[in-house]
């Protein structure tokens, strides 16, 4: 989150959702539960999500409902304009 959007008290939690959310699957997450989180953080204005399974070694980028990409070992992960810069092979996240 960038912090010029910061004016409350840091110890009770702020209002406002991440630019970027980030979920790894576990072997116990259920499937439709995941999307159902990667939709609430976009409804709440979170504008990217990614969602990394190491089983399948993928990527699941969330930009909306209707915007999501699913990125494999021979792709390359971006930041976008939410982190600007940020580059990663996949297939590195997995190693």
């Amino acid at each position: 989150m960038s912090t010029s959007q910061l004016d409350g008290d840091e110890n009770t939690g702020f209002p406002i959702p991440p630019d970027l959310a980030i979920e790894v699957l576990s072997p116990t997450d259920v499937q439709w539960r995941v999307v159902d989180k990667a939709f609430a953080y976009l409804n709440a204005g979170t504008p990217l999500v990614w969602v990394l399974d190491p089983r399948s070694k993928t990527v699941t980028v969330y930009r909306s409902e209707n915007d999501m990409a699913l990125l494999t070992r021979e792709d390359t992960l971006t930041g976008e304009d939410v982190v600007p810069g940020f580059t990663c092979p996949v297939s590195q996240l997995f190693e």
